[in-house]
């Protein structure tokens, strides 16, 4: 299992966005970049880095996959028939974590990654415990009778910071349904993610 490295928050003040929509974000207070140069004025980024900065805004997003990973992602959608950005969204998330996420079992990405890693997540009544696992259309997920009782799935449930999209099925018993894979479109996200340009990076 990857590990994140550095502060989960660090990316939000370097891009200048709160890519999760989290009151703690320090963006909300403080919307210039980290380190002591970060209050300088921003430079006006090439192509090149618009694109690496999507790149990068869309990989943190989802916690700690490392680049390896994320091109595998792009790789595969590349060759899928349809829009390889389209595809990619897709993929990423049908990820078991992210629909654990999305389900509103856990208040993050990063908590679902560790509460699928632990064992507390049933797909179609079987225990996985790889967070990259790919959730199909129609399986449905379970937490466990321990998972259930935990503090974080309870904060979780009855915060009001997010709602469960509507490619999702989920039940108060804690169990979630995929109904179809989502578009971009389809997709709570926090800020705006622009797949496009990071396919342009990768095609390059």
């Amino acid at each position: 299992m990857s590990k994140r490295q550095n502060s989960k928050y660090k990316l939000d003040r370097r891009v200048g966005e709160n890519l999760w929509g989290r009151p703690k974000s320090p963006v909300n207070k403080r919307s210039y970049g980290p380190g002591q140069h970060g209050q300088r004025r921003a430079k006006k980024l090439s192509d090149y880095g618009t694109q690496l900065q999507a790149k990068q805004k869309l990989k943190g997003y989802y916690g700690n996959i490392t680049e390896r990973q994320f091109r595998k992602y792009y790789t595969d959608a590349a060759r899928r028939p349809g829009d390889t950005g389209e595809n990619m969204i897709g993929l990423l998330e049908t990820r078991l974590d992210t629909v654990v996420y999305r389900a509103k079992f856990v208040p993050t990405p990063f908590a679902a990654r560790q509460i699928v890693s632990h064992g507390h997540v049933k797909v179609n009544g079987r225990r996985v415990t790889i967070a990259s696992y790919q959730v199909k259309e129609g399986d449905t997920l379970e937490l466990s009778a321990k998972a259930k009782d935990m503090a974080l799935v309870l904060e979780a449930s009855k915060s009001a910071e997010r709602d469960t999209p509507e490619y999702l099925e989920v039940a108060e018993a804690k169990t979630a349904k995929l109904l179809r894979t989502p578009k971009l479109a389809d997709v709570p996200y926090a800020v705006q993610m622009e797949p496009h340009l990071i396919v342009e990076f990768y095609s390059r």
